[in-house]
């Protein structure tokens, strides 16, 4: 039976958790995962779990926040004006939101917290920081 190698289609069943234990993505349900094997589609941690196995393997692993979405990025937090922000819009920490960046593509923020004349926003990934958990099973290699 071939195992999995760099430049290789694969699909794969996954499951994402946080080390508590709460889940924050998975393909159960869904049609799995594909993507090439060492082309820079998938964080690295999970694309370097790959390599070596073969159809029908599982495996657990944990990825480091250097090998996943990094650590949190201090200069990606961001003090806004309220007065930029329509009156009747109603924030609350927590909430998800959108900005654009100087060439106009969209920039996920997140409300942190909310002060007298700014919100502060935070444009990490919602998983930077932390290190995850996945459940993996190869399902299929196209050889390439």
């Amino acid at each position: 039976m071939s195992k999995a190698k760099k430049g290789d289609q694969v699909k794969v069943h996954y499951t994402g958790k946080l080390t508590s234990g709460e889940q924050f993505d998975s393909s159960n349900g869904r049609s799995p995962l594909a993507f090439t094997v060492g082309a820079g589609q998938m964080i690295k941690g999970f694309d370097d779990a790959i390599p070596g196995m073969q159809v029908g393997d599982k495996k657990t692993i944990n990825i480091l926040p250097e090998d996943a979405y990094g650590h949190k990025n201090e200069s990606a937090i961001i003090e806004f004006p309220k007065s930029n922000i329509p009156a009747d819009m109603k924030l609350e920490p927590g909430m998800k939101l959108q900005l654009q960046n100087a060439e106009g593509h969209p920039v996920p923020v997140v409300v942190s917290e909310i002060k007298e004349d700014v919100v502060i926003l935070d444009a990490n990934h919602e998983l930077a920081g932390k290190e995850l958990v996945f459940d993996i099973e190869l399902v299929e290699i196209k050889p390439a």
